[in-house]
């Protein structure tokens, strides 16, 4: 099953009369459950690829379908709407809010849904469990460290069991062994809920993960390989 197709996608910024072609007629299948590492130097256009699967930009020129739908003509409020039921992000900075609590941010998605009370309460704490924060529910980012704030990301990331997590340098402020501790956590988290993962990154602790490495330069796809991945 696909969870992303793009085909013949490029996407042209224009600042004044200086135009910068940061993809260039890419064409790339997700599928469901994948491991995906998207790498390349800065520059390459993988953080733009990423952008454009998270319905967060719209290309040039091209096509994006997203499970299922395609995305291309819909509007800001169409795009966030397929967001909120389909994707979750984990951010490089954790983009935390800085008032809540471990529990209130990974409850926020929730909220914003119209969950109720009690599926909130259920679907909280099997995510903090799942991430192994059982103990820091009501600390705040602040009282955390980088490694935690990282898990609260992930956590929130999945609360609105969407089908694809979309993260962009996630690894990037974290030491060797919280890198490696998140790695693993997002690893058993593919494995026992089939939810798909993309990165952008090029970091080798994340790239080692992957099942699929997606290597990028000049935003044209150089080298598409299926590799075991780290189990």
């Amino acid at each position: 099953m696909e969870v992303a197709k793009l085909t013949d996608v490029t996407r042209v910024y224009k600042i004044g009369e200086v135009e910068t072609r940061a993809l260039n007629g890419v064409s790339i299948t997700i599928g469901s459950g994948e491991f995906t590492s998207l790498v390349g130097p800065s520059g390459s256009g993988k953080t733009t690829l990423l952008q454009l699967i998270g319905c967060l930009d719209q290309p040039t020129s091209g096509r994006v379908v997203i499970n299922g739908k395609e995305t291309t003509n819909l509007n800001r409020n169409q795009r966030a709407d397929l967001r909120k039921g389909t994707i979750g992000f984990v951010f490089q900075f954790f983009a935390l809010i800085p008032t809540l609590t471990a529990y209130e941010n990974v409850e926020m998605p929730l909220l914003l849904n119209g969950k109720n009370p009690a599926e909130r309460k259920h679907r909280v704490m099997e995510l903090l469990e799942a991430v192994d924060l059982m103990d820091r529910v009501h600390h705040r980012p602040d009282q955390l460290s980088g490694g935690q704030q990282q898990r609260v990301a992930v956590a929130r990331a999945l609360a609105t069991n969407p089908t694809m997590i979309l993260a962009d340098e996630p690894t990037a402020n974290l030491d060797t062994t919280n890198g490696e501790q998140i790695m693993d956590i997002m690893k058993k988290l593919n494995h026992e809920t089939g939810v798909t993962f993309v990165f952008a990154t090029h970091d080798p602790r994340v790239i080692k993960h992957a099942n699929r490495v997606v290597t990028l330069q000049d935003g044209l796809i150089t080298n598409d390989s299926n590799t075991n991945g780290k189990s």
